[in-house]
């Protein structure tokens, strides 16, 4: 039996398990969260590794990307390096593969024509392969990375423009605490509405559940969310919201959709090889195989 633990700074009310068979092979798929401790987090990656076939890191991200820059963040190095045996994926290599055809078959199966939609992404540098497949649709994206990471009140109507902001200033935030630059540990379980207007303009708010969450308002009336990570509870709070249509871009497994980090980390077990190691295209075919499709659900039924 193959086993995925994702060890995650966010809160650990959110923690899971499941069993389950993918192409023939039998997976326990864990989610621990350290309650926004990094040194914790960093120790249980050290005591999983050589023991499971995969860890995922939730709550950070390796890399901020742009085009085909790369920005490495000072906390996720630390996570990554506490382990030497088993691999480690922060979910950046399916992220640009799985949620850009999540994408393209929402439009394909008229689930959702996003030509002229009004589309909020909260953090295009963490959704890049989504953003620029959106674009490509014809979406008209608002980009709300220094929104929504930083605090700043620049919104972004341009990924070009974004990349600009991120070259200039990756020196400075690629050493910030993942506590400054994303909701950790008990912020996950807080909602302080901000940035009402960006939401209310949008058809579609796109991205990280806990930075749609963190900042929304009470009224998201006949909203789309696309998301992941998503539990019961988060359903109920966007059906009480006034949602129209949730969108997951993993699957849902006994009661909760799992991050990309968890998706990336069942693949790179599958595959049996580090994900430097992967040849190119090979988590394309893993995902044909499986026949991952998004999560569509009507909340306003």
């Amino acid at each position: 039996m193959k086993r995925v633990v994702s060890v995650s700074l966010g809160s650990s009310r959110r923690d899971h398990r499941v069993e389950v068979e993918i192409l023939g092979e039998d997976f326990v798929i864990e989610r621990r969260g350290t309650d926004g401790s990094l040194e914790s987090a960093i120790e249980m990656v050290r005591e999983l590794d050589g023991k499971v076939d995969a860890i995922g890191l939730g709550g950070v991200d390796l890399f901020l990307v742009s085009g085909r820059r790369r920005y490495m963040l000072r906390d996720a190095r630390r996570m990554l390096e506490a382990a030497t045996i088993t691999p480690v994926v922060d979910g950046t290599g399916l992220k640009n593969t799985l949620e850009r055809r999540a994408v393209a078959w929402l439009a394909e199966n008229g689930v959702i024509d996003f030509e002229g939609k009004e589309v909020l992404i909260v953090s295009a540098l963490d959704r890049y392969g989504m953003a620029e497949e959106m674009l490509a649709r014809g979406a008209n994206l608002t980009l709300g990375d220094a929104l929504f990471a930083l605090g700043l009140p620049l919104p972004f109507r341009s990924l070009r423009a974004l990349g600009a902001l991120l070259w200039v200033l990756s020196p400075l935030i690629c050493r910030l605490p993942m506590s400054v630059l994303y909701p950790t540990g008990k912020k996950q379980d807080e909602i302080t509405p901000r940035f009402e207007r960006y939401y209310r303009r949008a058809d579609i708010v796109a991205g990280d559940l806990h930075f749609i969450r963190r900042y929304m308002p009470q009224d998201l009336g006949g909203k789309i969310i696309i998301t992941n990570t998503v539990t019961s509870e988060n359903e109920e709070e966007f059906r009480e919201r006034g949602v129209r249509m949730l969108v997951t871009t993993t699957p849902k497994m006994e009661g909760r959709s799992f991050g990309t980090n968890v998706m990336e980390g069942v693949l790179v077990a599958l595959a049996g090889k580090h994900p430097d190691d992967l040849e190119e295209g090979r988590y394309e075919e893993l995902l044909e195989a499986i026949n991952l499709t998004p999560r569509v659900e009507l909340l306003d039924e």
